[in-house]
């Protein structure tokens, strides 16, 4: 069934949110505002949006280093996000995490990690916490192309599987890792299969089209919360930008990314639906100017915010004793 036209107009807000919130992130970057590694999630939005929409708050996220999309579709305020990517005390992490390392527990988003494959093995544990608890929650364990090469994924499938945890692992494949693509580093291009082996059952969902994304998002999560184990979805996407924000992709022609971007949007596909749906352009436009509203309020909330204390050098950290 179709969403009704209230939940797609929330959809494309929240779409619409992290592809100007991105976009502002990439000119601050180069005005040097941000340091350190910067991973864009344009073109992409339409995963963590439609997944996002079928979980319950008991329900836990972890994701990779392309993390700013799924921070503001679990809720997190765009000013801390954004502080937090300008180094400054309000961040989320005190802005000492920067990019790939913020989170919030409130949120039940447990990061944003720079290690490659690192978040699943953490996600597969924060499924065994729902499942020693007995809370009733899901765990979100995202990941992208690349990372479904990585040994520790494998290890974290043999463990959810045996356990039946309730765990959906996601990838997210825009076709490219860092900057090889699928084709040229990968026996087999149907990722969805990674799981066969364990038992874990697998299904490709067009990650440009909101309406199959919560399709198959909620058969995932109702499988795992009904304690039938984990469940794998590969999401077929796209990044429109670089691996991060010094790739300059030359990987790929410009006729390639403008052909995703004329036939694929995921969030003109919205618009279209909305349309459809007799939204009006006006409405649309209202909805536009309000998250650029709120991208430049989260601007000018980080700009005025100030550095950390010096103190906080020592804050937050593990101190071992010598022998």
């Amino acid at each position: 069934m179709e969403p009704s036209k209230e939940a797609l107009k929330s959809y494309f807000e929240m779409m619409v949110l992290i592809r100007k919130f991105e976009e502002r992130c990439a000119q601050i970057y180069g005005m040097g505002k941000i340091g350190g590694f910067c991973h864009l999630y344009i073109g992409q939005e339409a995963v963590v949006v439609g997944m996002q929409s079928v979980i319950e708050p008991i329900d836990s996220v972890i994701t990779s280093y392309r993390d700013h999309g799924h921070m503001l579709a679990c809720g997190m305020d765009s000013g801390g996000v954004l502080a937090e990517l300008m180094g400054r005390s309000t961040g989320y992490s005190k802005g000492k995490g920067g990019s790939m390392h913020m989170f919030s527990r409130e949120k039940k988003f447990y990061g944003g990690h720079g290690i490659v494959g690192a978040q699943v093995s953490l996600g597969t544990g924060l499924a065994f916490a729902h499942k020693y608890t007995q809370d009733g929650g899901v765990c979100l364990a995202y990941m992208g192309d690349g990372a479904a090469h990585q040994g520790q994924v494998y290890e974290s499938f043999n463990m959810a599987a045996l356990w039946k945890l309730p765990v959906v692992y996601i990838i997210e494949n825009n076709e490219y890792s860092m900057g090889t693509s699928v084709a040229r580093c990968s026996a087999t291009a149907n990722l969805s299969t990674r799981g066969e082996s364990y038992g874990i059952p697998g299904e490709q969902v067009d990650g440009m089209d909101i309406l199959a994304i919560i399709a198959a998002g909620k058969r995932a999560v109702e499988r795992a919360r009904a304690g039938e184990g984990p469940i794998l979805l590969e999401m077929k996407t796209y990044r429109y930008r670089g691996h991060s924000m010094s790739d300059p992709a030359k990987y790929r022609s410009k006729e390639e990314v403008d052909d995703v971007k004329n036939t694929k949007d995921p969030i003109e596909k919205v618009r279209a639906l909305l349309l459809k749906q007799g939204v009006s352009e006006k409405d649309l436009e209202e909805i536009e100017d309000k998250v650029k509203a709120e991208v430049l309020k989260a601007v000018e909330f980080s700009e005025n915010s100030p550095e950390p204390d010096e103190a906080e050098l020592w804050t937050d950290i593990l101190v071992g004793e010598s022998a």
